[in-house]
């Protein structure tokens, strides 16, 4: 499973909608904006924090901003 796909199954798994921002395979990063689904009534920490377990779990290093802008809810820098 390459990285991408471990990602999106992450993202799956917490049930958000998602935007890879800015890719780049050869160093592993990947930018990343989060968006809660429509009628997601569970608190964005709640929501960074069970996307941060799994990703830790998963050996990727984890930097959040909780809504950056309007449209973004979680913007997240991951990198394995």
């Amino acid at each position: 499973m390459t990285e991408r796909q471990m990602i999106q199954e992450i993202l799956n798994t917490v049930d958000v909608m998602y935007d890879f921002e800015n890719t780049d395979d050869d160093k592993k990063e990947y930018d990343i904006s989060i968006h809660r689904q429509t009628g997601d009534k569970r608190p964005l920490e709640q929501i960074n924090s069970e996307i941060k377990k799994y990703f830790q779990e998963s050996d990727f290093s984890y930097d959040e901003t909780l809504n950056p802008s309007d449209d973004i809810d979680i913007a997240i820098n991951v990198k394995r």
